[in-house]
């Protein structure tokens, strides 16, 4: 099964961590990241730039709503993506708290490969 875990989180306070507190995050991202990858588990890993999105909200079909910078109802951003394939929803938990950092909320979701017209869409067996 494909899961995502979508990583949300302060873009202020990221900003803001201690080079120590990055360095340490960062260290145990990379080593998921090796793990997985040397397991054949690991997909698409993102990051996403701060400050940098541009939201379009389509209020009606003549005239969609255009707004610079990232824009949610949240005091959380979403920072980053992991695709992973993982045997259960608890293999993923577990992947998830290890990239755990203060602030951070973790979305984890099955996910199914969709290309529209090419590819009929997998319902996962939750």
């Amino acid at each position: 099964m494909l899961y995502s875990i979508l990583i949300y989180g302060s873009e202020a306070a990221a900003a803001g961590w201690a080079p120590e507190v990055e360095d340490e995050m960062l260290e145990r991202h990379t080593d998921l990241r090796d793990e997985l990858q040397a397991a054949g588990r690991l997909g698409t890993v993102l990051r996403l730039m701060p400050d940098t999105a541009t939201t379009v909200r389509h209020a009606s079909a003549a005239h969609p709503l255009v707004t610079d910078g990232p824009f949610a109802e949240t005091k959380e951003q979403l920072m980053g993506i992991y695709i992973v394939e993982c045997e259960s929803l608890e293999d993923a938990r577990h992947a998830a708290r290890r990239l755990d950092f203060e602030g951070g909320v973790f979305e984890i979701r099955p996910v199914t490969w969709y290309d529209p017209g090419v590819i009929a869409p997998r319902i996962p067996q939750v």
